[in-house]
């Protein structure tokens, strides 16, 4: 009987690719995953540490995992296996801090994941302990010919287009963890895509740390390295924008969509691109952070806010019907009322199509962490409430100015679906007739607007 693996993937769309890759070596080698965890020898949690929160998540799902091994007998030879970010972070505390763990997987791991689960399966816990076998830095990154076993739904699929990260802004982790910026190229890419769109796939959602440095980590020499808000192009070798006009030109019907772009980063021919290329999304996912300029200093987010307001204006004028999701942290070391003030009058002001305000996480490792003037964390939940109370209020506005327009939409489930607009798993639902079919564009119109979500026919 094959050995049968159970997996629970945690956090974003970047580690449930990880959890994808290890999937297909498994299955290469042929083993079997099976859906509910009691069933399998081995089970692989593939872990976030970016904030508090998915450590928790992260760290009670192995706490569950332990605890329901020592409860039940049919699971008393199951070994536990983690994998991840938790892992790679942690890997010189993890295995004394978790003896119940059988093996740790690193970032740069995951395609030796079934000898890794071979190797745990023999080895004894309390005679030989945990099986560690974590490197010190990520360097891995995938290509089109990486196995993948997918996860997501038949009709969308996600692209990791480059690895690793060159920022360094002061509240993040994600660095030290996944080391630095990568390209794949863009040849290796489109083959992806092209296997995808083959397959059905409808929407491509592309994703790294920042897309928008695709391809700027292998322009040559120093002189020829974009500089932050300089504005960049495709003449000095691939770049976003020739990946997204090549991807454009495949044929097939379906969408392309763009997240994690850094502001640092845009262009004028990067907006020219997307308003030129109908199969790019109206869409873009710009995680700003802040708008104050004391509060971008502090974050070292290599913009400021006249800056960003100019960009926005630009990609405003020049994409029609454009969608803007971005994000913002209160309660950074620092802010003031003022810089209260000011992200929260812009956040009125600009009404962006879709928000997210996140509190700021005193995370260990970061220039953020050595701060000290912290936010009295009383503060950092008033100001948290009051900008999530105005970012719903917009919302609503968002969607009331959506009655009556003809959208182009894709099924996700039985009467439920996506627009341009709506990324997955991130933004609204469309509720559209319960008979249309799933997996397939749908041209409908709205009719109403509950919460965040559209109701269409």
């Amino acid at each position: 009987m094959p050995t049968q693996i159970g997996l629970i993937s945690l956090g974003c769309a970047k580690n449930l690719i990880d959890s994808e890759i290890m999937l297909g070596h498994l299955q290469d080698e042929g083993m079997t995953l099976v859906p509910d965890p009691e069933l399998a020898d081995a089970l692989i949690i593939n872990t976030c540490s970016f904030i508090d929160v998915a450590k928790d998540e992260s760290v009670g799902t192995i706490i569950d995992a332990v605890n329901a091994r020592q409860e039940d007998p049919a699971r008393e030879k199951q070994k536990i296996i983690v994998a991840g970010c938790l892992s790679q972070r942690f890997q010189k505390d993890l295995p004394g801090l978790l003896p119940e763990v059988d093996a740790f997987i690193g970032l740069d791991q995951i395609t030796d994941v079934a000898s890794i689960v071979r190797q745990t399966l023999q080895r004894d816990l309390e005679k030989d302990g945990s099986l560690d076998t974590v490197t010190a830095k990520s360097r891995y990154i995938p290509d089109y010919t990486t196995p993948r076993f997918r996860l997501t739904p038949n009709h969308m699929a996600y692209i990791k287009i480059a690895e690793g990260c060159n920022h360094t802004c002061a509240f993040c982790i994600i660095p030290k963890i996944r080391g630095q910026h990568r390209s794949r190229t863009q040849e290796s890419i489109i083959r992806e895509a092209k296997g995808l769109i083959a397959q059905g796939v409808k929407e491509i959602n592309l994703i790294s740390q920042d897309t928008t440095y695709f391809g700027m980590d292998k322009w040559q020499g120093l002189g020829n390295r974009p500089k932050p808000t300089s504005g960049v192009d495709s003449t000095r070798g691939e770049s976003l924008t020739s990946l997204l006009r090549a991807l454009n030109g495949l044929e097939g019907d379906f969408w392309i969509r763009l997240l994690y772009t850094h502001p640092a980063h845009w262009s004028d021919e990067l907006i020219q691109t997307i308003a030129e290329c109908p199969k790019i999304a109206r869409y873009v996912d710009i995680p700003l952070q802040h708008i104050s300029d004391h509060m971008l200093d502090k974050m070292n987010r290599k913009t400021d806010g006249k800056y960003i307001r100019d960009l926005l204006q630009r990609m405003r004028d020049g994409i029609p019907d454009l969608a803007i999701r971005t994000t913002f942290i209160t309660g950074f070391p620092g802010e003031t009322d003022a810089d209260y003030e000011e992200l929260l009058e812009f956040i009125k002001t600009f009404k962006f199509e879709r928000c997210g305000i996140f509190q700021y996480s005193k995370e260990e490792g970061t220039r953020a962490h050595k701060m000290d003037d912290h936010v009295h964390h009383a503060t950092k939940k008033k100001r948290h409430r009051e900008l999530s109370s105005a970012i719903d209020e917009i919302a609503q506005d968002v969607n009331e100015r959506q009655l009556g327009n003809p959208k182009r939409v894709l099924v996700e489930e039985e009467g439920i679906a996506r627009s341009m607009w709506d990324a997955p798993d991130i933004d609204g639902r469309i509720f559209v007739p319960i008979d249309s079919e799933v997996g397939e564009f749908l041209d409908v119109e709205v009719k109403d607007h509950r919460g965040y979500d559209l109701v269409a026919s």
